[in-house]
């Protein structure tokens, strides 16, 4: 009978790549000269790692940090789809605690890197909003499902293409999402018809607008509606993001760039 020794040796046996998510210094250098392409995923490259991605923001969740540093290395021509791949990672905090290894291919890209790491508005904004569309996604409004439409940076650009459907509660005010009292008032306004515009740095800029981008050339799913076209179509059209709660489905969808980036299920993240 094998050894749990021998075990682990299989595990990471003839890997192309070893991923440390957000290693110490005395960890990293433990890999230095390694046979394996040793990259590091983290905020900052204080390790001084020769093979480097960016973690902008801290993902709670172990699978998504760990599909953000594949997608990333994916982008940078670090790895390719058919590697296989060690990462070790911190599941509880504290010391590195965890290895998985996994083979790259296209389900691994999901769009979630680029939406992050290259879209116009601060990574912590987009975070910021997805947490708000998320936990509408969860609770809905007074028990009941609840559509929404948030549409992140370059505001100028989206309110040349918009119009007012009502008056504007956040006219005068400067407040930003992510503060609790705001976000609040987001879920409460978010019943009414129209979307919500945020700034790059983000500003509420304005709630109950309606997109007039031309929805022609936009692909999205059938069983979706006009929230996420309008949404489609503005990012096509700007160098915004639109995060979309869907009423019917209850999922969030992220789109850029006119077609969607990501979907998350509120109830299992």
């Amino acid at each position: 009978m094998a050894s749990l020794t021998e075990h682990l040796a299989d595990l990471v046996d003839d890997a192309d790549a070893a991923f440390l998510f957000s290693p110490t210094a005395s960890f990293h250098e433990r890999f230095v000269g390694d046979e394996q392409d040793v990259v590091v995923v983290a905020p900052d490259n204080d390790v001084d790692a020769e093979t480097f991605v960016e973690l902008p923001l801290s993902f709670d969740n172990v699978r998504d940090r760990i599909r953000f540093g594949i997608e990333g290395a994916m982008d940078a021509g670090i790895v390719d789809e058919g590697d296989e791949v060690v990462c070790i990672a911190s599941v509880f905090e504290g010391e590195t605690d965890a290895v998985v290894r996994l083979s790259v291919d296209d389900e691994v890209h999901t769009g979630i890197y680029d939406l992050f790491v290259n879209s116009r508005a601060d990574p912590g904004v987009i975070r910021d909003v997805f947490e708000v569309a998320i936990e509408l996604g969860k609770k809905g409004q007074k028990g009941k499902p609840v559509g929404a439409l948030f549409v992140v940076g370059d505001a100028g650009k989206v309110m040349n293409k918009s119009r007012p459907l009502s008056y504007n509660p956040f006219e005068k005010s400067h407040v930003h999402v992510g503060d609790p009292i705001v976000n609040v008032m987001l879920k409460e306004f978010s019943r009414l018809d129209g979307a919500f515009v945020i700034s790059d740095s983000g500003k509420i800029v304005s709630a109950y607008r309606y997109l007039e981008p031309a929805a022609e050339g936009v692909d999205i799913p059938k069983g979706l509606g006009a929230r996420h076209m309008a949404g489609g179509a503005i990012t096509r059209d700007t160098n915004a993001t639109a995060i979309v709660l869907s009423e019917s489905d209850g999922l969030v969808r992220a789109f850029k760039g006119g077609s969607i980036v990501m979907e998350i299920d509120p109830e299992e993240y």
